[in-house]
């Protein structure tokens, strides 16, 4: 019986590393017992979907996430369990079948022992009658039979035991292998489905959400495709053998036995039903927190610049607080409803002996088949009790499984992987957009394009411009099939799309746009990418290579890529985080046309390059659109008067057409008047040299102003490119710094999480919930009684038995009531005693969860910039982190360390008493009970060192999975989705082979400890059975030993059950401990430093050497210095990679130099308070960040103070010199507006100025503009030019801008090159120098062609 205890609890718990499942703590009592209850317990608290007897439930499951795709039925039923298999083979299916017969065998080893252990008990009592009885004659025959059949008993226990291990090993190690086989096909499958849907699909939905899934719900339908569905078949056999058993035995007991059936189902049913409807809550609010702390993750340097750590801190607590609220109410369902549920266990008892005895005085059986039929009816019923939590998981599968397959069987309206559609046998490039009516799926009520008819010619070039929203990059969008216009239709020659093979389309298409996504991987396989799904992709590597050399010569990369440290190889960090703008820009550009594609689409292709790379590349541009048809979208008008066709866009519609020449001769034409916007101020007459018109290029030709680069000067220009490396011999500065810091270990690369040990870790997390100290004592004041109840169970027993052997007649009833009075009481005791044990420490654990994610994240927001750029803190990783760690600490943090507490009181008190009734017996059962819990601990190592070494593999192939998902548009523009599948079908191999490789030691220990038990109780009954017949004990010292001792340990070895739980929970403390101790060298939260109480805004660079220190290698700037007045507008501008961007972060504090340093008002910035300095800085960068909310939210981000104290007008004041005010107020539920996860809801353009509107609402003294414009069309460029104009009045603004003429006015503008000060002036001193400030206006000047 004992086993089946252990049994039961083992494999409650047996899911390594299981997330989110918090466990119940058991009543130490019957083994069986306990471990039902606990079982049922957990169930609850695992508790999404109904366990017990209402698997109804379950389909809440599909609930458990925020948002679903827009057309996933939000409340999906569960699938049925076989479709959970619906990617097993043949062979699996077999196997799977051998394990089920094994499994039920398991299981009915069981009961099989209760009958043993009847007719053992029946020989004891016998035995003492007739000892009670004093016949001499009788005892000495009497005893050697005794001793006979109690050998051949205990013999049968061994071999039970060793059929027990053998089962159990086959059928744990077959169906832990299927079960991973399994998952791994089901997260392929799922991330081939996610890649194929269309985009509208990814409208609603965030690649926080494909990382999720792909690493959550896929562990959830592994474990319950594993070991939990024999463990289940293994219960149904001990139910149904246990129950057969009990009525052969006898019916009239076995009936008032099964009273207790009812009773156990009414309580799992309701305390299942408040349980799953708190764990949705406390999912729900998890789940909307995870999608908020990815937004601000990915966005950091907004969130630093803007010190809005606090705010969103504090909104991330407020999904805290819903799910800890959910919690704290799930710990009291949970406490009462395991305490109904002990009391009806151990009520049992009473019933039982009372009922029995009542029998025996009847005649109608004796003391062994009172034992026998409790025993099968309890190991019976707690089977089925202990169903609940496999249920649970297996219901959880079933759930997890609604989501994963629903998005696997979506057959999207524009299907990227059906074969399907025409594939032409040439393609001359015609395009032809008919009439076309269209608004975004996820903005039905914008309409976007308005009855649009376009003609783009064969192997010409067409641009398209206007004003942001007019619609231009949704025709794009149209051409690659991203989307179906509602009316009309698009053809490529003469043919619609939608009846051509999506995958062909793309593939004759390259696609540059204006954020390049490059993939973590080098250079080299990131160009690559561009040949799948074209014939050249099965070239051999050295072919490919060629192309991709060739492509990028073309793109004018060749020259910075040959100069990185590994050329070709170089690997580009997540995001390509670790290049330039530029520099991705043109890897991206050679990606589009490395496979030579027949359309080239430019979206804004060059708005995000500096003019030397811009010239450079567009250069590039026109050579590679020369024979293809080119569709160009351009902000800035000098990159398409080439054009041979330019279509003005204006809400949706087309408002004229024409060359350049031809729109320029309707001066109040909308192109006339964008190109006025954009023109250079023509520089004021001076008397200097009469040839200024005509600029010399480096190659010493002529050619008019405004004439962008020939051939050779791309070609020279390219050449001449160097990524940042120095020139001269001698080392330099950043060098030496950079060696320093790697001899004393500072490096990113050098830094290690620290590993702790499991006191330290307690320790830690007792000082992080000090309130919830209090309920730590209580709860063990009451685990540890609760582990009392079972030695004390044992003393009740030993004299219940003894009294069958002893009274007769009415002496006997009494006994018998009084005994059952006993069992009663300790029954009303325990389950007082589980009750409060289970709700106070559920409720501990409730706000220990709730304190630790709100201080990982805080702790996560307090990090410096640096640590984001380590790769082991990507955003997913991070985000994974967040909703994980809590959830397996307090796993361990509650109802574990309450059943901890409760088995080694159950142990010590068990021993103490055995010893204290028969020292002897008493010593062999504890010499016993390192085997009964060694193979317990076993199992813990072999389970927690393939959890950690699982867990990393596991966490790379999410992170693969989310980067692939967050850039969808990319990976459907290549057709790149089999490869990228491909890849992460790789990166789940090597956690596969482990898992198989451990997963043989591991079961096999698991079995082993299935089987000790019988072996333990076999040897005390043997050697009990010997001193009994000796008559050294009687046999009430023997059963008080055997409960006490024995059976006390096996419930002990119960506590491995929690193994798991316990390695990932260490794991998971470890990781937070060492997040939360992480000390940032720039610290934002710092008090420390001195507070400026006005700053004037000079700004000086002294000699700064910088390099970024996750790239050592990579000199950024050098020797740079820089002077800026208060009230100045400075400009910084240079080629991409010269250090641009670099000056404003230094600006800002997101490094500090390695050398030099940078003064605001004559005090170095690394004296000054990091939060009271950024709060007199605003910044606007080229990409603009909004986060999920209202644009009143969104704006008051920037306020310095609280935003309730924030007015109307003031906010009004902000938007309006942003030039959105108009905009919001057009909108229906104006500053209520909400912009969609991460500003999705808005243009580009709009997203821009609600970034300026949120930068001068703190009416900053330092105005930092990153590219402010690029991202803006002429038309609001200029009114935001205007508005940044009025905005940088009496405050210092440091511009780094790409088009000059939005800094012409400028007081000064420095020209940087390889990272530091080549020019230095106005913009007439500049052009007056003829270096390389006038070589970029040359290349930007707008004027008439001739």
């Amino acid at each position: 019986m004992a086993d089946v205890e252990k049994q039961q609890l083992q494999q409650q718990h047996s899911a390594p590393g299981s997330t989110a499942t918090p466990r119940a703590s058991n009543g130490t009592l019957d083994i069986q017992v306990e471990k039902a209850g606990l079982a049922n317990g957990d169930a609850q608290q695992n508790g999404k979907t109904g366990g017990f007897f209402s698997k109804r439930k379950a389909a809440k499951v599909a609930k458990q996430d925020a948002r679903p795709p827009a057309d996933l039925d939000e409340d999906a039923k569960p699938v049925s369990l076989t479709s959970l298999f619906r990617f097993a083979t043949k062979f699996e299916l077999a196997i799977d079948a051998v394990g089920i017969v094994c499994a039920a065998a398991a299981g009915a080893a069981q009961p099989l022992m209760s009958l043993i252990f009847g007719n053992l008990t029946n020989s004891f009592v016998n035995f003492s009658s007739i000892v009670a009885s004093g016949n001499l004659a009788q005892l000495g025959p009497a005893a050697d039979d005794f001793r006979k059949v109690s050998a051949q008993d205990a013999l049968y226990l061994v071999v039970i035991g060793i059929g027990m291990y053998v089962v159990t090993h086959l059928y744990m190690l077959i169906w832990t292998y299927t079960g991973e086989m399994n998952s791994k096909r089901v997260r392929e499958n799922y991330l081939a489905a996610v890649l194929r849907q269309d985009v509208a699909f990814f409208d609603t939905l965030g690649a926080g959400e494909v990382a999720t899934r792909i690493s959550t719900d896929t562990h959830l339908i592994q474990q319950g495709t594993s070991e939990k569905i024999p463990l289940i078949v293994s219960f149904i056999g001990a139910f149904v053998t246990g129950f057969i058993i009990a009525y052969i035995r006898s019916w009239r007991l076995a009936l008032a036995l099964s009273a207790i059936l009812p009773c156990i189902g009414i309580t799992g049913t309701i305390m299942n039903k408040f349980i799953s409807k708190l764990m949705q809550k406390s999912l729900k609010a998890v789940a909307d927190g995870g999608t908020l702390a990815e937004e601000v993750i990915s966005t950091i340097r907004t969130t630093k610049a803007f010190g809005t750590q606090r705010i969103l801190s504090a909104l991330y607590d407020t999904h805290v607080a819903k799910a800890h609220n959910a919690d704290m109410k799930q710990a009291i369902a949970h406490g009462v409803g395991l305490s109904c549920f002990f009391f009806i266990i151990y009520s049992a008892y009473a019933l039982a002996f009372y009922y029995g005895t009542t029998l025996v005085l009847y005649g109608i059986g004796n003391v062994g088949t009172i034992v026998n039929v409790f025993l099968a009816i309890l190991i019976g019923s707690f089977s089925l009790a202990m169903m609940a939590p496999e249920m649970q998981a297996v219901s959880h599968a079933r759930g997890a499984a609604t989501k994963l397959f629903a998005t696997i069987d979506r057959v999207p309206a524009i299907d990227s992987a059906s074969p399907a559609g025409k594939k032409l046998d040439h393609v001359d490039g015609h395009i032809t957009l008919d009439n076309v009516v269209f608004d975004y799926p996820s903005r039905p009520d914008v309409r976007v394009l308005k009855g649009l008819s376009i003609h783009f010619q064969a192997g010409r070039t067409a641009a398209l411009v206007g004003a942001s929203g007019s619609g231009k990059s949704t025709i794009v969008a149209l051409v690659e099939r991203f989307y179906d216009p509602l009316q009309g239709n698009v053809r490529l020659d003469g043919v619609d799309i939608r009846e051509l093979n999506v995958g062909w389309l793309r593939s004759q298409i390259g696609l540059v746009s204006q954020e390049p996504t490059l993939f973590a991987t080098s250079v080299r396989l990131n160009v690559e990418h561009g040949l799948t799904g074209t014939p050249m992709e099965h070239l051999s590597a050295d072919e490919k290579l060629v192309l991709v050399k060739e492509a990028c010569v073309k793109a004018n990369a060749d020259g910075f890529i040959s100069k990185l440290p590994e050329g070709y190889d170089t690997n580009v960090g997540q995001a390509g985080l670790l290049l330039s703008g530029g520099q991705k820009q043109r890897i991206a550009i050679a990606r589009a046309i490395v496979s030579d594609p027949k359309i080239l689409l430019l979206d804004e292709a060059t708005s995000a390059l500096d003019t030397q790379s811009e010239g450079i590349v567009q250069n590039a541009l026109d050579k590679a659109s020369q024979g293809r048809t080119t569709i160009t979208i351009a902000h800035r008008l000098s990159t398409i008067r080439d054009a041979d066709q330019i279509y003005v866009m204006g809400d949706g519609q087309v408002l004229e057409h024409g060359t350049h020449n031809d729109l320029l001769s309707n001066e109040q034409g909308p192109y006339a008047r964008l190109v006025s916007a954009q023109k250079l101020r023509e520089r004021q007459n001076t008397n200097d040299d009469d040839d200024d018109d005509d600029a010399i290029s480096p190659t010493g030709e002529k050619h008019s102003a405004g004439q962008l680069m020939t051939d050779a000067e791309a070609q020279e220009a390219a050449e001449a490119e160097i990524p940042l490396q120095r020139t001269g011999t001698g080392r330099s500065v950043g060098s030496d710094i950079m060696e320093k810091r790697r001899q004393q270990g500072l490096l990113p690369e050098q830094q290690e999480d620290r590993d702790y040990g499991f006191f330290y870790l307690f320790k830690r997390m007792g000082l992080l919930n000090r309130e919830a100290l209090k309920l730590y004592g209580f709860g063990s004041i009451f685990a540890i009684c609760t582990g009392m109840v079972y030695p004390a169970f044992g003393i009740v027993y030993g004299g219940t038995i003894q009294s069958f052997a002893t009274y007769q007649g009415e002496d006997l009833r009494k006994a018998g009531n009084r005994n059952a009075l006993w069992f009663f009481l300790i029954a009303v005791a325990a389950s007082i005693c589980i009750g409060f044990n289970n709700g106070f420490f559920g409720s501990a654990a409730a706000q220990l969860t709730r304190r630790l994610r709100s201080l990982s994240f805080s702790s996560i927001l307090r990090q410096d910039v640096t640590w984001f750029d380590e790769e082991r803190h990507s955003t997913g990783a991070l985000t994974a982190g967040l909703s994980d760690n809590p959830q397996k600490i307090s796993g361990l943090g509650g109802v574990t360390l309450g059943a901890i507490v409760q088995s080694i009181t159950t142990v010590i008190g068990g021993a103490i008493i055995g010893l204290c009734y028969g020292w002897k017996l008493g010593l062999v059962g504890i010499a016993c009970i390192p085997f009964v819990i060694s193979a317990g601990y076993i199992r813990l190592r072999v389970v927690v060192l393939k959890d950690q070494k699982n867990k990393h593999a596991h966490e790379d192939s999410a992170q693969l999975a989310c980067e692939v998902a967050g850039a969808i548009r990319t990976v459907a523009s290549l057709t790149r989705e089999k490869a990228a599948c491909k890849e992460y079908s790789d990166s789940l191999e090597v956690p596969l082979r482990n898992s198989n490789r451990n997963s043989i030691y591991s079961t096999g220990f698991y079995a082993l400890s299935q089987s000790m038990s019988f072996f333990a109780i076999a040897l005390i009954f043997w050697y009990g059975s010997r001193l009994v017949a000796s008559q050294e004990y009687t046999t009430q010292q023997f059963f008080i030993c055997l409960m006490s001792v024995t059976f006390g340990a096996i419930q002990a070895g119960n506590v491995f059950t929690f193994v798991p739980d316990m390695s990932s929970a260490k794991g998971a403390a470890a990781s937070t401990i060492n997040l939360i101790d992480s000390e940032p060298e720039i610290d934002s939260d710092s008090t420390e430093g001195d507070k400026l109480p006005e700053v004037k805004g000079q700004i000086i660079f002294h000699d700064v050497h910088f390099r970024y220190p996750t790239r050592p290698g990579v000199r950024v700037l050098r020797n740079l210095s820089i002077h800026v007045n208060p009230g100045e507008t400075v400009a910084i501008c240079g080629a991409s990679g010269c250090g641009k961007s670099t000056t404003i972060q230094l600006i800002e504090r997101f490094y500090d130099p390695l050398a030099g340093s940078v003064t605001v008002d004559g005090i170095p910035i690394t004296a000054v308070n990091v939060s009271e300095y950024r709060k007199h800085i605003a910044i606007v960068s080229q990409e603009p960040t909004l986060y999920a909310g209202t644009i009143r939210f969104n704006v008051l981000l920037g306020a310095n103070k609280p935003a309730e104290e924030v007015t109307q007008e003031e906010l009004e004041a902000a938007c309006r010199d942003a030039n959105i005010l108009d905009f919001i107020q057009s909108l229906p539920d104006g500053f209520e507006t909400s912009v969609g996860n991460k500003g999705t809801s808005l243009s580009g353009g709009q997203k821009q100025r609600i970034a300026i509107a949120r930068a001068l609402i703190r009416n900053p003294k330092v105005l930092l503009l990153d590219e402010a414009t690029s991202a803006l069309d002429s038309q609001s460029e200029r009114v935001v030019q205007e508005a940044l104009d009025v905005a940088s009045r009496g405050r210092t603004t440091i511009a780094i801008a790409h088009r000059l003429s939005t800094i012409q006015n400028a007081d000064r503008i420095y020209y940087l090159a390889e990272g530091k000060v080549a020019e230095v002036g106005t913009h007439d001193e500049l052009l007056r120098m003829r270096g390389g400030y006038f070589e970029l206006v040359q290349l930007q000047a707008l004027s008439k062609r001739e």
